[in-house]
């Protein structure tokens, strides 16, 4: 997905770039995304980007933003 451009709707796999083995998880809470570490389930919709794990919502940010912070693959229906 491209960093430059808001996520269109529709559902992804959101990965924190945080990769440091030693400092990945402290990477991620310093960055706000410790709820989403190391990855979550993404839902687009209506212009707001929601992260899941375990079929919770854990956090939820602007598709633009979404976009810039995490490597993004779309997923399948």
């Amino acid at each position: 997905m491209s960093r430059d451009q808001p996520l269109p709707d529709g559902r992804y796999r959101a990965r924190c770039r945080e990769r440091c083995w030693e400092r990945s998880l402290l990477g991620a809470a310093a960055n706000g995304h410790s709820r989403v570490y190391p990855s979550a389930d993404l839902v687009v919709v209506d212009g707001w980007a929601h992260f899941y794990r375990d079929c919770q919502e854990v956090w939820s940010c602007n598709p633009s933003y979404a976009a810039t912070h995490f490597d993004v693959v779309a997923q399948g229906r």
